[in-house]
């Protein structure tokens, strides 16, 4: 009878599912009670998805130019040893001369093979494997490329390619820090001082590493004659037979056709010396009039670079690089081509720069200096950045506060605007040109800190009040400002003065902010409105980030770091071969009932991800009381999507595809509440998104 009435009480005990969606990101404010569930009380290197749940951060590597680590290969050769083969060794078919590089020597199994990479040629099946000419075993079979009989070696292997690869992978030539890095045309160019830091140097990236970047000469003209002098002539001094190819003329004033253009010349290299003369072009005689020889253009060392991409031409395919310092005057660069830019500062070393209204704008301290428009008059063309006259509507204003950076936004329903900010204040310029421009303070607590203005559907800026936005109001030019950042205010408090640089990631809708202690925050944003903030932890500092769109369309980031290195960002399994250690600490969970005991049962993961990778899982059941008997961790390993889990605690588990898999692990305890702790640390895992969790518990009794 007893026996009965126990199994008929467990069998009407209700097991109820309870389902937690994840979301919200990172909250190290509020009280555990109104915390939201779902939300983070602790997490490293996960993002807060745009569609809900949280995604390991894919990790970063080292770019030059050539083929990225990541798209290493390898594959499976199996062979008969005879001597000895060491990781490392460079194998040649003695019959094909086919080559190989060794990244594993596997004996454990049968048959016994080796794992290679960098295959040129085809090894055939048999022939002798020689290292240094010396034969140490046979082929059983050809290449079997991506032939690893696990998922899990696949991805070891893969990575171990990766390393490989690796290393052909070089810093930006030079010393120190990587001091600018930008992408035009799908090239991607770096500045960093030269080895003996007396001057900064510019390199792109190719199919063979970094190249430097001949910034060419320039030669100051005046008097210039009737006849204009154009990109692609040669030029030639009158006295001293010194000539040169011509590939940009900047008139800075007069015309041509008035015989008073005025400017300078610029181009690669020259032959001759060039003197106080009259210059000539063929036949065509007394052009225009130098003092003397060109100079070369050079950087001095340690700016700060900052860039912008504009086509201030109109035509298809001309779009330039502009970009300053700090430290020497402002530039253009169309791929070939570098021009100083003469703004006729005393001291003409801009710091920040935008285009607004199709005039190039640039920020000296407390002043900010425009451009006049392109204009065309005859056969000489003004081109617009490079004329900074009042003649020709360049004009400057005055800020009151140290300018730290521009963006554009909407404004009336006719005519946009553009935020200016200063370190204290934030102003908004409406018009048009000189002729109409009406600069308009918002609000005197309002600022930025420099290199932390972005735009993902608002503007985003870094403040002393924190991450803050700027969204246009529907009352045609008014703002309104918001700081979105509480729920992680001590951690923005204690970061923002280390603040070194920002970017967007377009294809997640995110802004990032990256701090000197290689710490980063990723925001996620959705219509305007927040998702969640997750903080991250790099393994290499980030001095400057760029984040552009190719060609192609596709988004590509880039940041130079303190090590000289370039690396590319959503790239690889892995901090450039470092494990990425990322966790979760979600919100304590009392599923409705904060007083309310529950028994565990198991719980179920929600997880998408793209290749194998493993999850380890724990939990703090009741506040992680000392009174409440904790549970021990374990790792018990699947394979795929199957399931075979150990009976307490905690467990590891992996997975392989490309789905949506449910994963069963262990929940045993009593508590009023449980908070799931989830971690993942290796450097060949493929990034994996938590969507939830659906916890299996019984409601026991209210809490004494």
């Amino acid at each position: 009878m007893i026996a009965a009435a126990v199994a008929r009480a467990l069998a009407s005990v209700r097991v109820v599912p309870d389902y937690v969606p994840f979301f919200g990101g990172l909250d190290t404010v509020t009280p555990p009670l109104q915390l939201p569930r779902g939300f983070c009380r602790a997490a490293q290197n996960f993002e807060a998805s745009i569609n809900g749940g949280y995604e390991r951060f894919k990790g970063y590597e080292r770019f030059d130019g050539r083929s990225p680590p990541s798209d290493g290969q390898y594959a499976i050769l199996n062979v008969t040893i005879t001597g000895t083969f060491a990781v490392g060794d460079t194998i040649t078919g003695e019959t094909s001369g086919a080559t190989a590089v060794v990244l594993a020597v596997v004996t454990s199994g049968t048959p016994d093979y080796l794992v290679i990479t960098k295959i040129v040629g085809t090894f055939v099946n048999p022939e002798t494997l020689n290292v240094a000419a010396v034969g140490q075993g046979t082929t059983s079979s050809t290449a079997n490329v991506n032939g690893a009989s696990t998922a899990k070696l696949h991805a070891q292997y893969n990575n171990l390619a990766a390393d490989e690869y690796r290393d052909d992978i070089l810093a930006v030539p030079g010393s120190g820090i990587i001091r600018g890095v930008w992408m035009l045309n799908d090239v991607v160019y770096a500045f960093k001082n030269n080895a003996g830091g007396t001057a900064c140097a510019m390199y792109k990236s190719s199919v063979s590493g970094w190249t430097a970047v001949a910034l060419g000469r320039q030669l100051s003209f005046t008097s210039g004659g009737v006849t204009a002098i154009a990109e692609g002539n040669t030029i030639t001094g009158a006295i001293s037979g010194a000539t040169a190819v011509i590939t940009r003329v900047v008139v800075t004033s007069g015309t041509w056709a008035g015989g008073d253009a005025a400017g300078k010349f610029i181009f690669a290299s020259q032959t001759g010396t060039f003197q106080a003369e009259n210059i000539d072009v063929g036949a065509t005689l007394n052009l225009a009039t130098i003092a003397g020889n060109s100079s070369a253009i050079t950087l001095l060392p340690d700016g700060r670079f900052e860039f912008i991409t504009k086509n201030f031409g109109g035509k298809a395919n001309t779009n330039r690089m502009y970009g300053c310092d700090r430290i020497n005057k402002g530039f253009e660069f169309d791929g070939t081509v570098f021009v100083p830019i003469d703004t006729g500062m005393t001291t003409d070393t801009p710091n920040h720069v935008r285009e607004h209204k199709n005039h190039l704008f640039f920020a000296f301290a407390g002043s900010m200096q425009h451009s006049g428009l392109t204009v065309v008059s005859g056969t000489t063309e003004r081109f617009g950045p490079y004329n900074w006259s009042v003649v020709v509507g360049a004009g400057e204003l005055a800020m009151g506060d140290t300018v730290t950076g521009f963006m554009d936004q909407p404004g009336g329903e006719a005519e946009g605007a553009m935020a200016v900010f200063t370190r204290n204040k934030l102003l908004i310029l409406y018009g048009n040109s000189s002729s109409d421009w009406n600069l308009i303070g918002y609000k005197g607590e309002i600022g930025a800190y420099a290199h932390s203005i972005q735009k993902v559907g608002t503007t985003l800026m870094l403040d002393d009040r924190g991450v803050t936005t700027l969204a246009t109001s529907a009352n045609y030019g008014n703002f309104a400002d918001a700081t979105i950042s509480q729920r992680i205010q001590g951690w923005v408090n204690e970061e923002r003065p280390k603040i070194k640089a920002s970017c967007i990631a377009r294809d997640k809708n995110q802004y990032r902010l990256f701090f000197s202690d290689a710490y980063a925050l990723f925001v996620t944003m959705d219509n305007k409105k927040l998702v969640g903030m997750m903080p991250m932890l790099f393994i290499d500092n980030v001095e400057c980030v760029c984040s552009l769109e190719k060609v192609d369309g596709s988004e590509a980031i880039y940041f130079g770091s303190d090590d000289g290195f370039v690396y590319q960002m959503e790239k690889g399994t892995s901090m450039d071969g470092d494990a990425i250690e990322a966790y979760l600490h979600l919100a304590f969970n009392n599923s409705g009932g904060p007083r309310v005991m529950k028994s565990y049962r198991n719980g179920m993961l929600e997880v998408t991800g793209d290749g194998y990778a493993e999850l380890q899982i724990s939990a703090d059941l009741g506040y992680a009381s000392s009174n409440v008997l904790q549970q021990d961790s374990q790792s018990v390993v699947t394979s795929f999507s199957a399931a075979v889990w150990d009976d307490f605690t905690w467990d590891a588990f992996i997975w392989d595809g490309q789905t949506l898999i449910p994963s069963e692990f262990d929940l045993r305890g009593d508590a009023e509440n449980v908070s799931l702790k989830i971690l993942t640390n290796a450097d060949y895992f493929q990034p994996v998104k938590i969507s939830g969790v659906i916890l299996n518990e019984i409601s026991r009794r209210l809490m004494r």
